[in-house]
């Protein structure tokens, strides 16, 4: 490996990197911190500060995401339709009626119910205003992004979705309301979903290049659930006591309004940092799940199935149940454990028992039992100490902006039925196996900044010592079939949840940075720390401390009888969306079996050439997102 895979930035060599950092990870030197205040929407001043308006805290019911339904058949398959538009919810009893963006008009938005092994087909109709809710920053590619198109970009993609790559909803593949204006990937109005992968909890959500953390803030997101027949026959919490449960992180103006921050106008910088502008990291001031603002749940004493998703821009979640004294505010004893029975990709083999906290980077999901049988007419709290930004569990870090309370939890006192179970087998979950490798990618996670000195996180690659931006030529490029190892070494001061679209994989272990060799021949999995529970399984995100390498088994295409093989372009990057906006993000194309690795023609002139392109017709151009 090159001695000169150091931060960029910092003028640090790696053996300069690792003299000054240790096993310790690279807090001291390539930290981002976000800053503590916020900046003004349009309409506001350019103060640094913000704080929400006071609301009482546990008033409204968690409400439940409706379910839609297909308006037909195409080509012996249900079709959906599914409009975003700009509607107007009430995200709390006290506050006014907030302006959001929604999927068929819900924050977030309904659930797309398939079973495996029978494809859908939806059609994600634009409806959305021509101006944007929120401030846009034209500086973010802005040599790649028409900014000046008529109507708000957008385009979805299936988090976890083992899908056609037309389909994928790749960052250049937007339109415009109507599909009057199309990026340059936009291949199709009618996405195809195979969903020839095991039940699982997905979602969908925006992925517009540029404007994902705008877009998905303004409420675009919404989960689906691939269900089969085998995981209905387990006798799990089903119904109404089968409950998703969205966690995000917001901040609200006095009016209702949806509060993003963005930096004013720094005169003391050269050039001055435009305004808007992106802001490194951001983490809202209160809990919002299932689009309601601090809401408490109503259960009665039995178990119940929680599918949990992280759909936060950049926050973390470490999730404990704590008995609460809700007059005095105070928590007490520990409540019951959370049961884990699935993740990212679907279930676990096996239940595992979370014996302290449960760890959910953005993006990730959890499905969960918890059984309430024994706090029957208590209070619960959902409580939550990562800290923001997250630098791993057991790393204390300053500056930060903590959400340590989610919801309640009201238990009723009267007893009920519960014939549900949670079985000792739950499915099975074949190994990749080690020994199959056919290569091992090094990625860096490393610093630097902008034209205008903000910071920029960028990802790398074994084959440059210097790391890469989005446009940059393809750097991964696997086969159909093969099996790779992907090492995540994070050089940075926080942590990434690193997302692979299409694929799902498994995680190998992690090891400190000093003591990875990326030129030996086999890594020793058995010296690496191991998975934690919430890591087994399949995984679609994955967490990557500063650091420490963080190394994943996976394989591309149909593996014993799960997935799909899908050949072309698809995306990795930090799941963090000011991050994955701010060219934290890199394509990658899988190849067909007889395709020559070194012909596929993705020159940087043709990409580049192309991306400048909004058409109605489809391009066969190679291009990255």
């Amino acid at each position: 490996m090159s001695d000169h895979l150091g931060i960029p930035g910092t003028g640090l060599s790696r053996r300069e990197f690792l003299a000054a950092t240790g096993s310790a990870g690279a807090l001291s030197l390539a930290g981002c911190t976000a800053p503590t205040g916020r900046a003004e929407t349009p309409s506001q001043s350019s103060s640094t500060e913000h704080s929400s308006p006071e609301i009482e805290r546990w008033l409204d019911e968690v409400p439940r995401p409706g379910v839609v339904e297909p308006v037909g058949k195409k080509d012996g398959n249900p079709y959906y339709e599914v409009e975003m538009r700009e509607v107007e919810q009430k995200i709390h009893s006290d506050l006014p009626p907030t302006t959001v963006w929604g999927y068929d008009g819900q924050y977030p938005g309904p659930a797309i119910e398939a079973q495996q092994g029978e494809p859908v087909y939806v059609r994600w109709k634009n409806e959305l205003p021509d101006e944007h809710l929120l401030p846009v920053d034209e500086t973010i590619h802005s040599s790649k992004i028409p900014y000046d198109t008529t109507g708000v970009r957008v385009v979805p993609h299936l988090h976890g979705g083992n899908v056609e790559h037309t389909s994928d909803g790749k960052p250049t593949a937007w339109f415009t309301r109507d599909f009057e204006q199309t990026g340059p990937k936009f291949e199709k109005k009618d996405y195809y979903y195979v969903n020839d992968q095991p039940p699982a909890t997905l979602w969908y959500h925006d992925h517009s290049l540029g404007i994902t953390r705008l877009n998905v803030y303004a409420g675009l997101a919404g989960l689906y659930l691939l269900r089969n027949d085998h995981e209905e026959s387990l006798g799990l919490p089903s119904g109404e006591y089968e409950i998703p449960l969205v966690l995000q992180d917001r901040s609200f103006n006095e009016d209702g309004s949806l509060f993003y921050p963005t930096t004013g106008s720094d005169t003391d910088s050269d050039p001055p940092k435009p305004n808007p502008s992106l802001v490194p990291q951001f983490f809202g001031d209160t809990s919002v799940v299932n689009g309601k603002a601090w809401p408490r749940l109503s259960v009665d004493p039995r178990k119940y199935r929680f599918r949990i998703l992280n759909g936060s821009n950049c926050r973390y979640y470490n999730l404990k149940l704590f008995e609460y004294d809700e007059a005095a505010e105070t928590t007490g004893t520990d409540g019951p454990p959370f049961t884990l029975i699935g993740n990212d990709g679907g279930l676990l083999a096996s239940p595992v028992t979370i014996k302290d906290r449960l760890e959910i980077g953005t993006g990730k999901r959890a499905d969960v039992v918890v059984d309430f049988s024994d706090y029957a007419g208590q209070t619960l709290l959902v409580h939550n100490d990562a800290t923001a930004p997250y630098r791993g569990p057991d790393i204390d870090g300053g500056n930060q902006q903590p959400l340590p309370e989610i919801m309640v939890v009201e238990v009723a006192s009267d007893d009920v039925r519960d014939p549900s179970r949670v079985p000792d087998t739950l499915t099975e979950v074949p190994e990749i196996p080690v020994d199959s490798v056919d290569k091992e990618r090094y990625l860096p996670m490393t610093m630097s900044s902008d034209d205008y000195g903000r910071p920029l996180h960028l990802l790398g690659s074994d084959a440059e010592s210097s790391p890469h931006k989005l446009y940059d030529p393809v750097t991964e490029k696997p086969t159909l079939n093969d099996t790779e190892i992907w090492s995540f070494a994070n050089l940075t001061g926080m942590s990434h949840p690193m997302h692979m679209h299409l694929v799902h994989f498994q995680m190998l272990g992690r090891q400190p940075y000093s003591e990875y060799d990326p030129e030996a021949e086999m890594i020793d999995v058995e010296s690496l720390e191991p998975p934690t529970p919430e890591e087994t399984g399949w995984n679609d995100v994955i967490n990557v401390n500063p650091g420490e390498v963080t190394h994943v088994i996976v394989y591309f295409g149909e593996f014993e009888g799960l997935f799909s093989n899908q050949t072309g372009w698809y995306m990795w990057h930090c799941h963090m969306l000011e991050h994955e906006d701010h060219d934290m993000m890199r394509p990658f194309r899988v190849l067909p079996d007889s395709e020559d690795d070194n012909s596929d023609g993705d020159s940087s002139n043709e990409l580049l050439a192309s991306v400048h392109r909004t058409r109605s017709s489809t391009s066969d151009t190679p291009l990255i997102e």
